[in-house]
């Protein structure tokens, strides 16, 4: 930690040696100060808007969007001095409202001299290029690209070496996805918007100036606010997922069953329900615990989901017993399904742990199919207590029993 303190410390203290050895401001104080507001004004609004560098037990910024633009108008020391404002105001607001970390006192100093002493540098590369390309096309755009890329990977290069001391750069892995994070959008409209604002300060625009950064303020609230809603639609999404989801299995719940009977009911499509049940499943606890019997449920949902289609549905509808909804299927389609799965369960064994060895289950399952047309005539609750009651008499029949009904024929058929 003393290594790190050393480092930060140090950037700060090269940024300030930098910003005094640069001379006096390179304007008058008249023209400071009122660049000093409007920068602050805009900057302070966008502090909050910012997403802050945090990797274990630093907390760091990136510099503001438009520091390039200051220091080439102001100079090394004019930027220095806005930064400590700046910066001592966002480290303030975050003790204020209880976000800062226990070490933010610090990271405000490298907040400080870090985005100072890269700018500064940008400063010096400006104003010795720029007499050789400004008068070609594009030269000035060229150049501005060119140096806030320099200062962006000059910029990564420094949070790699804090993030190496700190102890949270483990990998080349770690190393790689922190490169990858890197956007070349974000230095091409750093660039771009750094270039306008530096023309319409040597112009003296300041209305212009103004309504740049109020539109590039809206910009930046519209997407973080984009942003949030994206965040909120995933989190929502995956809360009802959550509650339409088995815990064990994760396949459909019986809340999630409900939700789909009401949505199929009265569509006028053929449908086949299916209740399924392991067969002595209590002897699979009782021989062994509800760890293995888990184990045989999973794999029993795991085989069943296998094994359907796009347009079916899988529900645990009980703590052994599936329900199982079939759709775009004739009836003999259906039928086949059933005894295929029948087979499936009958020949596939699971695969447990019991005291620290794994072991293989086989077991069997029933099943109990109706058919019908979801109409008016048939409530699909109705038909599922008919599918229920089919599977009661398999069961009856012994285990490893299918028993169907097609009831668009009025056809019973029972199956071992």
């Amino acid at each position: 930690m003393n290594k790190l303190k050393i480092f930060l410390i140090g950037i700060f203290i090269t940024g300030l040696i930098v910003a005094v050895a640069s001379g006096p401001l390179n304007i008058n104080l008249s023209l400071y100060f009122n660049l000093f507001f409007v920068y602050l004004l805009f900057t302070t609004l966008y502090s909050h808007l910012k997403t802050v560098v945090k990797t274990g037990n630093v907390n760091i910024d990136y510099s503001i969007s438009y520091g390039l633009s200051f220091v080439l108008f102001a100079g090394p020391l004019g930027l220095f001095l806005f930064e400590i404002v700046n910066r001592f105001y966002v480290y303030f607001y975050r003790k204020k409202t209880g976000i800062a970390d226990e070490d933010e006192f610090l990271h405000t100093f490298y907040n400080i001299g870090g985005p100072a002493l890269l700018h500064s540098l940008g400063y010096f590369i400006f104003y010795w290029l720029y007499p050789y390309v400004g008068d070609i096309s594009f030269g000035y755009w060229g150049l501005l690209i060119t140096i806030v890329a320099l200062i962006d990977t000059l910029s990564s290069i420094l949070l790699l070496i804090i993030f190496h001391i700190s102890g949270n750069l483990h990998t080349g892995q770690d190393l790689w996805d922190f490169i990858k994070g890197r956007s070349f959008m974000d230095i091409l409209k750093k660039a771009l918007s750094n270039g306008l604002l530096f023309i319409f300060l040597l112009e003296q625009q300041w209305e212009v100036l103004i309504a740049l950064f109020i539109l590039y303020y809206l910009v930046s609230r519209s997407a973080v606010f984009q942003s949030r809603s994206i965040q909120d639609k995933i989190e929502r999404d995956r809360f009802k997922k959550m509650a339409y989801t088995d815990f064990l299995t994760k396949v459909h719940n019986r809340t999630y069953m409900n939700k789909v009977m009401i949505e199929l009911n009265n569509t006028e499509e053929e449908i086949g329900i299916i209740v399924g049940d392991i067969d002595t499943f209590k002897r699979v606890n009782d021989t062994y615990n509800h760890t293995v019997g888990d184990s045989v449920i999973q794999h029993f949902a795991s085989t069943v989901k296998g094994m359907l289609s796009d347009g079916d549905y899988l529900f645990r509808s009980g703590g052994e017993e599936f329900t199982i909804i079939l759709r775009n299927r004739s009836y003999i389609g259906c039928v086949r399904l059933v005894e295929q799965l029948q087979n499936s369960i009958q020949n596939t064994p699971a695969v447990a742990q019991f005291k620290s060895k794994q072991i293989t289950i086989s077991y069997t399952a029933s099943f109990g199919l109706y058919f019908y047309q979801s109409n008016s005539e048939t409530n699909i609750k109705d038909a599922y207590v008919h599918a229920d009651d089919l599977l009661f008499e398999a069961k009856n029949r012994g285990k490893n029993q299918v028993s169907t009904l097609n009831s668009i024929i009025d056809l019973p058929s029972k199956r071992a």
